[in-house]
């Protein structure tokens, strides 16, 4: 199959620092130059000019009906190349192959021209992708009630709050038909309500086949709406798989931790003379160490720690927190076996095992703990020892359902629920229903 898009080479390079205040008008330049002839020159020859690659050497192909999620840090590369794809701005070496009709929303109100009323601009949107009138005023009607501002559609779009420009953008963008929809920070503004809506919007645009650009930070809104993500940094593709997979590779980047911490010398580990942490992992049911992990399957957090006197009561602790700085829940060891009990010296493995169904998607820091009791010592704390992501499901059968929107909370379990039905209900209303058939 022929790609809808081809990057070959692309590198964008961009001047900073040399700038320089104009002279308003003629009569300002040349009295300039005759106060000071040799002004200019000195300036000239001060001046230095720097340059930074904002891309260098980007390639990668995206097949028609892919949903791709370009993700990185600030600075990363992300809206310059956005830019280029969209032909906004031209790279300075390379090129990019589109075929297609190409819807952009990069910047609230990108595209739109302040003086014209939001109904001009819809129509001016329209003609830039190709459409005729008729094409657009079928489509009219359908455009405006999903963005939701009838009552302004003939104001001057230069009145328009962020929330009612990224409405009315994000609302002909998906509606003028694009082959290829290229969104950048779609989220970022605008209420909840609206942010679901607009989630629902790619969720059915992905379902029709369309090839769609996605850049966010919010690594819940890339797993769950592309099955392929590019990982950019300092302008340079730094990897480009499977969603989940690139996903962890940048969170793991961004928190500078990982699903496994060893200290291999002990008398450098975090502890005190009773007790030092060795490892902290995050494992699967199957006892691999793992970094993602699929929201409807267990996940194991193990510590190995070494007890170098006997006689304390010991008892390891976990905190879990989200990436919002959230504590979800701290849990402590109450193994029969050991609770309340002293430890002997020697190394142990102590794993908390987290039921499938009960995390709510996105990253986990978890901090390791091992203290003892009369008196209280806190023998280590290991702040964000490990992190793992924990990816939802699109099957239907994990806690969220068939929804697609984002579900708040910091757990989503997987509840026993009972309905009860009433029968005599129904014999008493179905002759209504039948009378009023009739």
């Amino acid at each position: 199959m022929k790609p809808i898009i081809t990057v070959e080479n692309i590198s964008k390079q961009y001047r900073i620092g040399t700038r320089e205040a104009p002279h308003h008008t003629l009569r300002d330049a040349l009295s300039s130059a005759v106060r000071n002839p040799f002004r200019r020159l000195r300036e000239q020859g001060q001046k230095k000019t720097e340059t930074i690659w904002a891309l260098k050497d980007v390639n990668f192909e995206i097949q028609p009906g892919e949903v791709v999620g370009i993700i990185g840090h600030n600075g990363a590369g992300k809206s310059t190349l956005l830019k280029i794809l969209s032909r906004i701005t031209e790279p300075t070496t390379g090129r990019a192959k589109l075929y297609g009709r190409i819807g952009s929303l990069l910047e609230v109100g990108t595209g739109f021209h302040p003086e014209l009323t939001g109904r001009e601009n819809m129509f001016l949107n329209g003609a830039i992708l190709g459409m005729n009138r008729a094409e657009i005023e079928r489509k009219f009607d359908e455009i405006l009630a999903f963005s939701e501002i009838e009552k302004f559609i003939d104001t001057p779009v230069k009145h328009y709050s962020s929330g009612m420009y990224l409405r009315l953008a994000f609302s002909v963008a998906v509606h003028l038909e694009p082959e290829i929809l290229i969104l950048d920070e779609v989220l970022a503004v605008g209420d909840s309500a609206f942010q679901l809506k607009c989630l629902e919007k790619m969720q059915d645009i992905r379902k029709d086949g369309r090839t769609i650009l996605f850049v966010s930070h919010s690594m819940q809104a890339i797993t769950r709406l592309c099955k392929r993500a590019i990982y950019l940094s300092e302008g340079r593709v730094m990897d480009d798989g499977p969603a989940h997979q690139i996903t962890s590779t940048y969170l793991s980047s961004r928190l500078k931790t990982s699903a496994e911490k060893v200290w291999t010398d002990l008398s450098t580990a975090p502890g005190t003379e009773t007790a030092r942490l060795c490892a902290v992992r995050v494992r699967t049911a199957d006892g691999d160490v793992a970094d993602t992990m699929d929201i409807r399957q267990p996940v194991g957090i193990e510590i190995e720690y070494e007890v170098l006197q006997s006689g304390s009561r010991l008892v390891p602790n976990l905190h879990f927190y989200n990436e919002e700085g959230v504590c979800v829940f701290v849990v402590g060891d109450l193994d029969e076996q050991w609770y309340r009990r002293t430890r002997p010296a020697g190394r142990y493995r102590s794993t908390a095992w987290i039921p499938g169904n009960y995390l709510s998607e996105g990253t986990l820091l978890v901090g390791a703990a091992l203290t003892s009791y009369d008196p209280s010592i806190v023998h280590f704390y290991e702040q964000e020892a490990v992190a793992f992501q924990v990816i939802d499901a699109q099957d239907g059968d994990s806690a969220r359902g068939d929804y697609t929107g984002p579900i708040p909370g910091v757990v989503r379990p997987i509840l026993r629920w009972n309905t009860e039905f009433d029968i005599s209900s129904q014999e008493t209303s179905t002759p209504a229903v039948e009378e009023a058939a009739l």
